[in-house]
């Protein structure tokens, strides 16, 4: 491990190993908090155990792509269990869990479960000598794998209210996360709500929103060809890019959007999953003036927000989604888009850049007033992001976690202003 210094006067371990459990897989195509996270810290010489979903929900009976996505996680697990984690980047092994999948709430899957999780993780944690790795999780169900590990912090990062997850054990989960709660160092939430759900079981939580790689979709900025199948298409373009999740996106408002003002030309980048078919969407995909173009690799976002005027969250309100900091908002920004969304939480303080609207005519004239104002300037786009940025955020965290470890478990470190 290589001592080193961060921004500020805090000195902590610049390099250290980590075991991160994730809620999704590594190689899932819309990377979210937990590849990003890891990335990261890999580049900077971490070691990263990147421990994929556990799984939270029970595969539907009638749903092919549920069982395949099944059959497919089994398989890799027992590759995992006997093999070991393949190392998939530089610095980063992907452990793929041989678990149970559903049935967290009985004692003997728990057992089960937590048992060949534990033995895969010390395995691993034992034959690559990790030193006291910190543990860095996004869900609850993996105390029991880590009890006979030695660690350094554990930190509880909250970025979903996964108990609203249609068929996930609500009381099984939420028992769990509050056990977590109650045992890690410093716990960091990605909205105000699931901070006021965390801060009674731990007073060191703190709000860090969701954040965006600045450089990368800053090149939507710069002059360049588009792709030869947005070209085609006049302007105004909205685009909205991300899992299309009937339980996520508001498809009966963009389809009454849509209809209402046929001139405007809707983008959609992206794909359904998880065995999902939605018969709106179906309807969307047969207006003139909305183009569902698939899903298009990370990589090559920025070319088709370059010639988009406006970035669109429709965000379908409930308990789930209420709590959500979307990814986008941040990557719209950085790419000189103005942005509409639906009156999720995150949009109830005012934020540069961003119109507010939930029922039709409210969306339609936010939209309106978003393409008179035109995209960002180069100056705007950089204000409006600020320090909302993967490795400022990171850092922060960094600091909170090392400055807080010697408190002890659960306890306060320094509830400063980024609390």
């Amino acid at each position: 491990m290589v001592e080193g210094k961060f921004p500020g006067n805090e000195s902590v371990l610049a390099a250290q190993d980590c075991v991160l459990f994730s809620t999704a897989d590594w190689d899932e195509p819309y990377w979210t908090n937990k590849q990003h996270t890891a990335s990261i810290l890999a580049a900077r010489g971490w070691r990263i155990l990147y421990v994929e979903s556990v799984g939270f929900r029970s595969p539907k009976v009638g749903s092919g792509r549920d069982w395949q996505r099944l059959w497919r996680r089994l398989w890799r697990g027992v590759q995992s269990l006997v093999l070991g984690p393949p190392r998939r980047a530089d610095n980063v092994w992907v452990l793929s869990p041989l678990m149970v999948p559903a049935g967290h709430h009985l004692p003997f899957v728990r057992a089960l479960n937590q048992a060949l999780l534990r033995f895969s993780v010390t395995r691993f944690a034992r034959s690559r000598r990790f030193r006291k790795p910190v543990v860095w999780t996004y869900h609850p169900y993996m105390l029991d794998a880590i009890e006979t590990l030695p660690r350094g912090p554990l930190v509880y990062h909250c970025v979903d209210d996964i108990a609203e997850i249609p068929g996930v054990d609500v009381v099984a989960f939420r028992n769990a996360q509050q056990a977590l709660l109650g045992r890690c160092e410093v716990v960091f939430t990605t909205a105000m709500s699931l901070k006021e759900v965390c801060l009674p079981f731990n007073r060191n939580t703190h709000f860090f929103g969701n954040v965006v790689d600045d450089a990368h979709f800053g090149e939507a900025g710069s002059e360049g060809p588009l792709p030869a199948e947005l070209a085609a298409i006049p302007e105004p373009r909205l685009v909205y890019h991300g899992v299309l999740s009937d339980f996520k996106v508001d498809f009966p408002l963009l389809l009454q959007t849509a209809q209402a003002r046929p001139h405007w030309q809707w983008i959609i980048i992206g794909e359904e999953r998880e065995g999902q078919r939605s018969e709106l969407l179906a309807q969307l995909a047969r207006l003139p003036n909305v183009h569902l173009l698939g899903y298009r690799p990370y990589r090559i976002l920025p070319q088709y927000l370059r010639g988009m005027q406006v970035g669109v969250l429709p965000t379908l309100l409930n308990d789930y989604t209420r709590s959500m900091f979307p990814m986008k908002f941040y990557e719209y920004l950085a790419a000189g888009l103005p942005v509409v969304s639906t009156p999720l939480d995150f949009a109830k303080e005012p934020r540069a850049g961003l119109e507010v609207g939930g029922e039709l005519d409210a969306f339609v004239a936010a939209i309106e007033k978003q393409l008179a104002r035109g995209k960002l300037s180069a100056d705007e786009a950089r204000a409006a992001v600020g320090e909302n940025t993967w490795e400022a955020r990171l850092d922060k965290m960094l600091r909170i976690t090392f400055g807080g470890h010697a408190a002890g478990n659960g306890s306060p470190a320094s509830l400063d202003a980024v609390a």
